[in-house]
């Protein structure tokens, strides 16, 4: 049976549990508050019913120690007994009328004798046969002269069942009000952890496959502080489901554009070594030179793989960096770097003019050398590769707020506003009709971003038609890496 309503219990809403806790506790103490009530009423009654029995008395007493009877001082539905004792024997003398005692006289004789040895005012409450309770007291009026008055005690009864009544009424009202307007008050104290079950539920039936943001928030107010704090909470863990839902979909989404983009750019140098294998094969019997040639083709294509590969490792490595870091970083000069960039670029480029702009002799900074080295390599190529011969291209190296800053600028024909976001973007090329051969793989910048970040540094592009600036910026801070083992 326990077992049943323990259940019962565990099954009902919480605003149910709390509206019958909230009744018990009424009940509790509408029961102290009755108690206590009729108790003190009881008590006043039958104080103010011995006070009237002892005013009573002492006219009755007068009265019996001058005429020897009570002449008519009587009330209604009193009972009166005088009595002679001595030597400890009570002496009932003969009523003035029959009705002024009742049928049984035993417990007047015994309080009688009981007054007599304690010279003292004796109260007593007895159940008298044939009339019922009553409250008896006995005075001396005279030495050996006791007068015992019994007041029934049936009016206080009645009073105090119907104050019982009254109160277990009134009481009985006020519960079911309090139980109701209470229910009605949880149940609307109460709604907005309901709105917040519905919002949950919301949330298990939205297919999170086909969007990555939530399209639910729980923006009802009320309630309280605390379910105010709670609908804070709910919402700042839905705003973090939904950055993470986000990011989680923008991982994906690069990565399948990301498996996609390095297919594409893999099958292409992978046909290019079959088809020059299968020539090979074709002409093995021919000339020397022209085997030769095949030869150079399949080794230029498997060098072109071989690049790809490499720089598809080293983007895995910087985003696995909290594992393995791909940096050796020694105490370097950024100038330094930057000058041998440049010599190198008018090298390979003589196409462009470059122009080294002037600046501070000397940025120790602490970084990989080899790694910086190939961010203004890939910077200085880039500009190179998407400018017309003879565009010309300037490299600056400043520190200002904190910061070491290299900028890379060329006044070709710019990019696009649409592409700046994405021309650091793994595979992503600005020009989609530029040959692979011209254009490279589409990685350089990605892997310049990556290098720049893993430094702690980060690199923007601006500019517009005619001008397009690349600017890495480093911290001057010394960081330590812990070298590649």
């Amino acid at each position: 049976m326990i077992g049943r309503l323990r259940r019962a219990y565990r099954a009902m809403r919480l605003g149910t549990r709390l509206a019958l806790g909230l009744a018990v506790l009424s009940l509790t103490v509408f029961a102290v508050v009755g108690t206590a009530l009729t108790t003190y009423m009881r008590d006043y009654l039958a104080a103010q019913l011995d006070t009237q029995l002892a005013q009573g008395q002492i006219a009755q007493s007068k009265s019996v120690a001058d005429h020897g009877t009570l002449s008519g001082k009587k009330y209604y539905s009193w009972f009166y007994a005088v009595y002679d004792v001595t030597d400890g024997k009570a002496v009932l003398r003969t009523p003035e009328d029959p009705a002024d005692l009742p049928d049984d006289v035993d417990d007047f004789t015994a309080l009688a004798r009981t007054q007599a040895g304690a010279h003292r005012e004796v109260l007593r409450t007895a159940r008298l046969r044939g009339a019922g309770e009553y409250r008896l007291r006995a005075c001396e009026v005279e030495p050996g002269v006791v007068l015992v008055s019994a007041a029934p005690l049936d009016g206080i009864e009645d009073t105090v069942g119907r104050l019982v009544t009254l109160q277990a009424v009134t009481f009985g009202l006020a519960l079911v009000a309090l139980v109701a307007l209470g229910r009605g008050m949880l149940r609307r104290g109460l709604k907005p952890l309901s709105d917040m079950a519905h919002t949950a539920r919301d949330i298990t039936s939205h297919d999170l496959t086909d969007s990555a943001r939530l399209p639910v928030r729980h923006d009802r107010r009320g309630g309280g502080a605390e379910v105010e704090e709670l609908r804070t909470a709910f919402n700042t863990m839905l705003e973090h489901i939904d950055d993470s839902l986000a990011v989680r979909a923008e991982a994906e989404q690069r990565l399948r554009r990301f498996v996609a983009d390095a297919s594409h750019e893999l099958r292409t140098p992978l046909m290019s070594v079959r088809g020059y294998a299968d020539l090979f094969q074709y002409a093995a019997a021919n000339a020397p030179e022209e085997r030769e040639r095949h030869l150079a083709r399949l080794r230029a294509e498997a060098a072109r793989m071989g690049v790809l590969l490499d720089d598809l490792l080293l983007l895995a490595r910087l985003d696995a960096a909290d594992v393995e870091t791909p940096l050796r970083p020694v105490e370097a000069d950024l100038v330094e770097l930057a000058g041998q960039a440049a010599d190198a670029f008018r090298a390979t480029r003589p196409g462009h003019p470059l122009t080294v702009a002037p600046g501070p002799a000397s940025v120790p900074l602490r970084l990989d050398p080899q790694r910086i080295r190939q961010v203004l390599d890939n910077l200085l190529t880039n500009a190179a590769v998407h400018t017309p011969p003879g565009t010309p291209v300037s490299l600056a190296v400043s520190v200002a707020d904190g910061t070491a800053r290299v900028e890379v600028t060329d006044a070709g024909p710019g990019i696009p506003p649409a592409d700046r976001e994405r021309v650091f973007d793994r595979f992503y090329r600005v020009d989609k009709a530029r040959s692979r051969d011209r254009g490279g793989s589409g990685l350089g910048l990605a892997v310049a971003r990556s290098l720049v970040a893993a430094h702690g540094g980060r690199i923007t592009v601006t500019g517009g038609p005619g001008r397009t600036r690349f600017t890495v910026t480093l911290p001057l801070s010394a960081r330590s890496y812990e070298p590649v083992t």
